[in-house]
């Protein structure tokens, strides 16, 4: 998933977090034996006795490491040295998203609008109304809550 979106193809790249999500796989839970709603550590292949059937959830990192592709490469929200990245790499169905991110102390409400259909970069970015020409959002060190809309 992280490679396709750094090659910017989003439709790929959430395809293939669709494949393993969850809530993407509900539909064939009854094959997998597991709870719906978990990863699972494995899925039984082809040649296998029990075909489909999930295997050691709750026991993995896979739930973790997909937060992590989703929210910072996906949705493209990355903390770095000097500021919160916003860099998303979505689906070119997508119209956009919002998304809260608290970051050293900072609440940035995110909303990325995608009028174009576009799976990645980013046109202009305002913050607190104010149009801003750089690529990383500043640290504002005031505790209080940014209003941060991105155009596509």
């Amino acid at each position: 998933m992280i490679a396709e979106t750094v090659l910017g193809r989003g439709d790929r790249a959430f395809d293939l977090y669709k494949k393993i999500a969850p809530a993407y796989v509900e539909e064939i839970s009854e094959i997998h034996r597991t709870e719906p709603y978990v990863y699972s550590q494995m899925v039984a292949g082809r040649d296998a006795v029990r075909y489909g059937e999930a295997k050691n959830s709750w026991l993995t990192g896979t739930a973790a490491w997909n937060y992590f592709a989703i929210t910072q490469w996906i949705l493209g929200v990355i903390p770095e040295y000097d500021g919160l990245s916003v860099n998303p790499c979505i689906p070119s169905a997508m119209d956009g998203f919002k998304v809260k991110r608290v970051y050293r102390g900072d609440t940035y409400s995110i909303e990325v609008k995608n009028p174009q259909h576009v799976s990645k970069g980013v046109k202009k970015i305002i913050v607190d109304g104010k149009l801003i020409n750089q690529k990383i959002l500043p640290v504002f060190g005031d505790g209080a809550t940014h209003k941060i809309e991105m155009g596509k």
